[in-house]
C-alpha cells in the first residue's frame, strides 16, 4: 500500500512517500481503508520537528475516515463496508482525561497517523460517519470539530442566547461557529480578510470584525456588545491574542483556550479572571464518547463541515503549504 512518512535523514525531504506492506487486524482491531484525511495546525508542527529521531518514519495526520475493510478476532460492533471516522486520541474511549493517553493521538510522536492507503485501529477508538456526510467531510472531524464541540458544548455549556467570540475561520473557529447558530448562540467573528467574513455571516456570525483594519478588537467587541462582552472566547491566537480575548470576556464567561497559531511566548495577566468570575477551559480534542455525541448533533441539525480544498495523495505537500499560507476557510483535505 501507499502511505505518507516523516523523514528524520539529513538531506531528504521531511515528508516521503513510502510503499509498505498492508497491515493485518489482531484481537480487537480493525483495518480501515483510507478514503480521505484532513489537515490541522498540529500537523505543521509536526511537520517542522520532522528531524528528530523519534519521529522518523511516523505515518502524520490524526483525522481520517473510510470504510472498514476487514476485521480481527473479538470484534463485534463493526462489519466489513462500514463507513468509519477514527478517533484523536486511540485510548480516549470514555470518561475524563488522563495524561496516559497523550501517547495515542495518532499521527503523533508516538503513533501513526492516517496518511496512508490502509490503517489498523481498535475496533473502540472509531466512530461510524454520519449518513448525511461524505468521507471527505467526516474526515475533517476528529480534531477540529471534536476540539470545538468538547470546549464550546460539552464543558462551555454554550447555548441559546450566549456570544461566542471566533478568532479566524479555520477548522475549529468555523465548527464553533457552526454550532453556536445551530444552537442560538449569537457569534462574533475576527478576521484579517472581508471576504471570509463575508462568507463567515453565512454560516451564522452576526457581528463581524476585521482586525487589520480594527487592531483593538477587544474594543470593537465591548462596543458592538454594549460593554457586555463575549460569554464564551474560542481562543486560539495564543500569546498575540490572549490579553485582547480577555479583555473581550463578559463577566462569568469563558475561555476555550485551544490554539497557539501566534507561538509560544509571554503568558497573560490572569488578574481580570479573578474580577469578572471568569473561566479558561483548557482543550486538548476529546473522547470518542464526545465524537459519538457531535456526530448525533451534526446529524440532528443537518450540518456539514466546510471543505476548502481538496487535494489527490500526490499532491501532499502542496496541502501542507495551502495550510501554512493560512489563506484556507474551513479545513484542507486530502483524498485517497
Amino acid at each position: 500500500m501507499k502511505a505518507y512518512h516523516l523523514n528524520s535523514h539529513a538531506g531528504a525531504g521531511r515528508l516521503v512517500r513510502a510503499d509498505v506492506g498492508k497491515p493485518e487486524p489482531a484481537d480487537g482491531k480493525v483495518r480501515i481503508r483510507v478514503e480521505a484525511a484532513s489537515l490541522n495546525y498540529r500537523d505543521l508542527l509536526i511537520l517542522d520537528r520532522a528531524g528528530e529521531s523519534e519521529l522518523n518514519g511516523r505515518v502524520p495526520l490524526s483525522d481520517g475516515a473510510g470504510i472498514v475493510d476487514a476485521i480481527g478476532p473479538d470484534v463485534g460492533q463493526w462489519q466489513v463496508g462500514d463507513r468509519v471516522a477514527a478517533s484523536f486520541f486511540r485510548d480516549w474511549v470514555t470518561g475524563p482525561f488522563k495524561s496516559s493517553y497523550v501517547p495515542s493521538s495518532l499521527g503523533g510522536n508516538a503513533t501513526d497517523g492516517m496518511l496512508a492507503e490502509y490503517v489498523v485501529l481498535p475496533a473502540t477508538a472509531l466512530v461510524p460517519v454520519p449518513p448525511h456526510l461524505s468521507s471527505v467531510e467526516a474526515a475533517t472531524l476528529p480534531c477540529a470539530g471534536v476540539t470545538a464541540w468538547h470546549g464550546l458544548v460539552t464543558r462551555g455549556a454554550m447555548g441559546k442566547g450566549d456570544m461566542l467570540l471566533v478568532q479566524g475561520t479555520g477548522g475549529v473557529a468555523l465548527f464553533g461557529l457552526q454550532f453556536a447558530a445551530a444552537l442560538g448562540a449569537r457569534a462574533i467573528v475576527i478576521s484579517s480578510s472581508d471576504e471570509k467574513l463575508a462568507r463567515a455571516r453565512t454560516l451564522g456570525g452576526s457581528i463581524l470584525i476585521n482586525y487589520r483594519d480594527t487592531p483593538d478588537w477587544d474594543a470593537a467587541v465591548m462596543k458592538a456588545t454594549g460593554g457586555a462582552g463575549a460569554s464564551h472566547v474560542l481562543e486560539l491566537g495564543g500569546p498575540g491574542t490572549y490579553d485582547r480575548s480577555l479583555r473581550s470576556l463578559a463577566s462569568g464567561g469563558k475561555i476555550i483556550q485551544i490554539g497557539v497559531l501566534t507561538g509560544f511566548g509571554p503568558k497573560p495577566d490572569l488578574a481580570r479572571l479573578q474580577w469578572e468570575n471568569a473561566d479558561i477551559i483548557g482543550v486538548t480534542v476529546g473522547s470518542v464518547e464526545h465524537f459519538m455525541a457531535m456526530n448525533r448533533f451534526l446529524t440532528d441539525h443537518a450540518i456539514h463541515p466546510i471543505v476548502d480544498r481538496i487535494y489527490g495523495f500526490e499532491d501532499v505537500p502542496e496541502a501542507y503549504a495551502h495550510l501554512r499560507s493560512g489563506s484556507h476557510f474551513g479545513k484542507v483535505v486530502v483524498t485517497l
